[in-house]
């Protein structure tokens, strides 16, 4: 996970902290306050996948940049052994 993933979730989290705690100590009936907390959650799950897979597509970058470089030093050696 790159440092802008890492402050995204950590930024999400915070959020969602901050709402639900607004939600519970909000003058709301029971299910009203069920309702935004389920809804504040799935929020929350969409950033959380979000960040995952801008994780995954980094971590997906960085695998074909070192491959590269590994066919690079594999070729680099075949030769100096030829």
């Amino acid at each position: 996970m790159n440092k802008a993933s890492k402050i995204l979730l950590t930024v999400g989290v915070g959020m969602a902290v901050g709402a639900a705690i607004g939600i519970l100590f909000a003058p709301d009936e029971g299910y009203e306050t069920r309702r935004k907390i389920i809804k504040k959650g799935r929020k929350l799950a969409g950033v959380v996948n979000d960040s995952i897979d801008d994780g995954k597509e980094s971590l997906s970058e960085i695998k074909d940049v070192l491959q590269k470089q590994l066919n690079k030093v594999s070729r680099k050696l075949e030769e100096i052994k030829n």
